[in-house]
């Protein structure tokens, strides 16, 4: 047995030990989801959890996010294992918060139970005076781009700069002396098998509308009003008349909520309020798509003689798999379940959803893998864990031992992966391009 395997074994063993106890992280989440920004419990639960394991940890990073290192017994290289905090609105789920409506209907609260675990083998005295560098764990906050009005006001407040959670990491500089980032999330689709890897996800930009008219009674004079929910309606209706245009390959997707339509039904709607998505393979697709959008906008609000604030908010970037990490994890991961049970991805398939792990793979490598164990619909009220030794466990091992195999041998691979690694993008271009993105606009129509 090489050293490595044997510090993965000691590693894997110490896991197994702990293996109820980590699964309770996950299910104690479940049964606390919370929207992004407003993790408090959420995010007190892994300071508690960093506590019971002896880890000196840091809160209220980006309003709820934890950090803590494990300090390796040799310098390195840096790796970052993340975990997700946030929950989405979705009140019909059988977990969901009964004043809050959010559910853990992506699998993040699985994604906590991870990293700790991953913690739980990496801070084996053996295994960590081995490493040649150090390990930051990240629970970060407000992956789910929801519930934008919310986080757009703590933005006004001064409070955030961006609306996600690695996005605010980013900016704070919590990357800074990262090398490299990994988490796994979740999925209950049949052909990604027990692990999966690969793969790219879409683009995109939020949408933050705001029709404004003029109020006035509705059954006795509503010629004297300008309703507003009429032009988001016709902007809507404009919107769809865009599909055809929009290229097959490109991947585009237009889709949003009215947060608000009104006061009240005998009244004309004076301001209706919506948030609403523009994906794409690309940032080029998305803006082209978004161009179209707020031609849809504004001719909602001409028609009607109303008024429209339309404000763009930069989301997130297509991710990138690293080639290097993702053969390291790979390798491990078919060892915990076999070859036949791990899928791997071309590195351009598209999976459609979002997410700003994609933001970070724009500055460092990154990797992203699924596991199953999940049954149901993702961001579905059917969504939910069947398996916590797939879902929660053995990722736990799988991300152990890929940091093992990366901060062994004199950090041998884990320079590897830098050496080969080019991102597009630092730090500092990659704030300027995402605050360059940021616009409000308003159009009057009348």
């Amino acid at each position: 047995m090489t050293a490595a395997a044997s510090l993965k074994a000691l590693a894997q063993a110490a896991i197994d030990r702990r293996r109820d106890w980590i699964i309770d992280i996950a299910e104690q989440a479940l049964r606390s989801p919370e929207l992004g920004f407003r993790e408090f419990e959420t995010s007190r639960l892994v300071s508690e959890k960093l506590t019971e394991l002896g880890i000196e940890h840091s809160r209220n990073v980006a309003i709820t996010g934890v950090t803590a290192s494990l300090r390796g017994g040799n310098n390195g290289p840096t790796v970052a294992v993340l975990g997700e905090l946030d929950a989405l609105p979705l009140p019909g789920h059988r977990y969901a918060d009964l004043m809050s409506g959010a559910a853990h209907a992506c699998g993040h609260n699985s994604q906590i139970g991870i990293m700790i675990g991953a913690a739980v083998g990496l801070m084996v005295p053996e295994v960590l005076r081995a490493l040649c560098g150090d390990i930051e764990l990240m629970a970060v906050p407000a992956e789910e781009f929801v519930d934008v009005e919310y986080r757009f006001d703590l933005r006004r407040k001064g409070k955030l700069r961006f609306l996600s959670g690695k996005q605010e990491f980013i900016r704070l500089g919590a990357f800074d002396r990262v090398d490299m980032a990994m988490m796994v999330h979740t999925s209950a689709t049949a052909e990604d098998a027990k692990f999966s890897l690969g793969g790219t996800t879409n683009a995109h930009v939020g949408k933050y509308v705001r029709f404004l008219g003029k109020s006035a009674h509705a059954g006795s004079s509503p010629h004297r009003g300008v309703n507003a929910l009429q032009a988001a309606l016709v902007a809507l209706h404009a919107v769809n008349t865009q599909r055809e245009t929009f290229q097959d390959p490109d991947i585009v997707r237009v889709h949003g909520i009215i947060t608000h339509g009104g006061e009240a039904a005998n009244a004309t709607p004076a301001e209706v309020r919506y948030e609403g998505r523009v994906r794409g393979r690309a940032i080029d697709v998305v803006d082209d798509a978004a161009t179209k959008v707020d031609r849809c906008l504004r001719a909602g609000a001409l028609a009607l003689g109303a008024s429209v604030e339309i404000v763009t908010i930069p989301g997130y970037f297509p991710l990138f798999n690293d080639p290097g990490l993702s053969s390291v994890f790979s390798d491990n991961a078919e060892t915990l379940v076999g070859t036949s049970s791990f899928a791997s991805q071309p590195s351009s398939q598209p999976k459609g959803g979002s997410t700003d792990m994609g933001d970070l793979s724009q500055i460092m490598p990154v990797i992203h893998p699924y596991t199953g164990g999940f049954s149901g619909t993702g961001h579905g009220d059917d969504y939910r864990v069947i398996d916590y030794e797939q879902a929660v466990v053995r990722p736990a091992k799988a991300i152990a031992m890929t940091v093992i195999d990366l901060l062994t041998n004199g950090a041998e691979k884990a320079k590897h992966v830098i050496e080969n690694s080019c991102p597009p993008m630092t730090r500092e271009s990659y704030l300027q391009l995402q605050d360059s993105r940021m616009t409000e606009e308003t159009y009057t129509g009348s």
